[in-house]
C-alpha cells in the first residue's frame, strides 16, 4: 500500500487540482477509486502503468472533489453525533422515543426505548444498542428461517453481528450474518436483505440465477436496493461505533 501526491494543472481551466491517494495494487481488472473517511483509495491492477492511475484519477476529479466534501460533511455529523432523553431512535422504520424508567433495565415495550434515568449521552448509546441487539436477535433471526423455510434452503446458523459495512453475509458454509443496524429499516428491506444472504446459500455469487432467485421471492428487489443505499447514507451521518 503506497500514498501519492498527485498534481495536474490544468493551463485552460485556470485551476490547479491536486489530491492524495492511497493506492492499492492486486489481481483486479479494472481501477476503482473509493472515498472513506474522508480520504481517496485507488484500487488497480498491478501491472496498470502509474501514468494511467494518475489520468483515471484526474478524470475523475469533480466526482472526487463531490464525494470527499459528502464524506467530510458525514464525518462532521458522526463526531457531533449524540442522543439523550426524548430524541428518537428508528426500529423497524418506525421512530420511537428514548424515555426514562426507573431501575436498572434498558428494553422496549412497544412505545419506547426505555432506560435508567440519569445516564450520560455515550451511556444511553450503548443502552440502545444493547435494545437493537436483543430486537435484531429476536426479529431478525425468527424472520431468516420462516424465509430459508419458503425458499427450501438450510442455513446452518444464523447470526447477528456489529457489522458496520454491510448489511448481511453468507459463508461458504451456508452460515448467514446480519448486522444489528439492520432491525432500524423497514420490514420489507429487512426481508429482501435476509432473501438475498439466503440466496447464497445456493449461489455464492451475483449471478443472474442468483437475481433470479432473489426476485422469486421478492419481486421488488430492484427498488429495494435503491432504499437501502439511502438508508445506508443516512446512517453515514451517525456514529453507532
Amino acid at each position: 500500500m503506497i500514498v501519492y501526491r498527485l498534481k495536474q494543472l490544468f493551463l485552460r481551466r485556470r485551476f490547479t487540482f491536486m489530491t492524495s491517494y492511497t493506492l492499492t495494487r492486486s489481481n483486479r481488472r479494472t481501477v476503482a477509486i473509493h472515498i472513506r473517511n474522508g480520504a481517496v483509495e485507488v484500487r488497480a491492477p498491478i501491472k496498470m502503468p502509474k501514468h494511467e492511475i494518475d489520468n483515471f484519477v484526474i478524470s475523475k476529479e469533480n466526482w472526487i472533489t463531490k464525494r470527499l466534501a459528502i464524506s467530510r460533511e458525514q464525518a462532521m455529523r458522526r463526531n457531533n453525533f449524540a442522543l439523550t432523553y426524548g430524541d428518537h431512535v428508528t426500529y423497524r422504520g418506525k421512530r420511537y422515543p428514548i424515555t426514562k424508567k426507573p431501575g436498572d433495565h434498558v428494553g422496549f415495550d412497544g412505545t419506547s426505548f426505555y432506560m435508567p434515568p440519569d445516564l450520560s449521552p455515550e451511556q444511553i448509546k450503548r443502552a440502545c444498542i444493547r435494545v437493537y441487539r436483543m430486537l435484531a436477535e429476536r426479529d431478525i433471526i425468527k424472520r431468516a428461517y420462516l424465509f430459508a423455510v419458503i425458499m427450501a434452503v438450510l442455513p446452518s446458523d444464523v447470526r447477528i453481528n456489529s457489522a458496520k459495512s454491510r448489511w448481511g453475509s453468507c459463508s461458504g458454509k451456508d452460515s448467514v450474518n446480519f448486522s444489528w443496524l439492520l432491525i432500524m429499516a423497514d420490514d420489507d428491506l429487512i426481508d429482501y436483505v435476509i432473501v438475498h444472504e439466503l440466496a447464497h446459500i445456493t449461489e455464492l455469487n451475483h449471478s443472474s440465477r442468483f437475481w433470479a432467485i432473489v426476485e422469486r421471492v421478492i419481486p421488488e428487489y430492484r427498488e429495494l436496493k435503491a432504499r437501502l443505499r439511502d438508508l445506508q447514507n443516512e446512517l453515514a451521518n451517525e456514529d453507532w461505533s
